[in-house]
């Protein structure tokens, strides 16, 4: 019998998303499925499998997200969700160690990608809630709301987008003592 949890992580917590469902499939619940805020389960051995959470560089019904996720299937991952460029992949732990980054410059070239999404989403925000806010001033158009609002989600990300900035700038610090 399946099981659904609805939870929501930000984009800057997709590690504790990924631990979650590493915990969930250590319970024995495998990840099946996932839609925005929404995870579907099914009974497996506890530990049976690994999840991996990645942000493609492009869509995965893009050509190039295609033959990357073909070639993470032949090294026995299955993708069990995705959401606009994220996808939920899975790969049983018996077949061996799982992880999408080998070294430190991939993580940060990850976590780059995301702090770029992050970064347009906050500025967009931004730029909006600004405008609304002077459209009030300017012409007295009870917009203000929703510029408060947008403003509030701007500074909102912008905490995201330090943490991301913070752990970026760790992974780069760390692979500079190794190299």
């Amino acid at each position: 019998m399946r099981t659904v949890i609805h939870k929501l992580f930000w984009a800057w917590d997709f590690d504790k998303e990924e631990a979650w469902l590493n915990e969930m499939a250590a319970r024995g619940l495998a990840m099946v499925s996932y839609g925005f805020c929404r995870y579907e389960f099914e009974p497996c051995q506890p530990g049976e499998y690994s999840i991996r959470i990645q942000l493609l560089d492009e869509l995965p019904a893009h050509p190039e997200s295609g033959a990357y996720l073909k070639f993470l299937e032949e090294t026995g991952a299955e993708q069990v969700g995705s959401w606009l460029r994220w996808v939920y992949l899975r790969k049983k732990t018996s077949d061996g160690p799982f992880e999408l980054f080998s070294d430190n410059k991939s993580k940060v070239r990850h976590l780059t990608g995301i702090i770029t999404l992050i970064s347009v989403i906050t500025a967009i925000n931004f730029a909006a809630g600004g405008y609304n806010i002077f459209l009030y001033f300017l012409y007295r158009i009870p917009a203000t709301l929703l510029g408060c609002v947008n403003l509030a989600l701007a500074a909102f990300f912008t905490v995201g987008l330090v943490r991301l900035l913070r752990k970026r700038k760790a992974l780069q610090t760390d692979a500079r003592l190794f190299d």
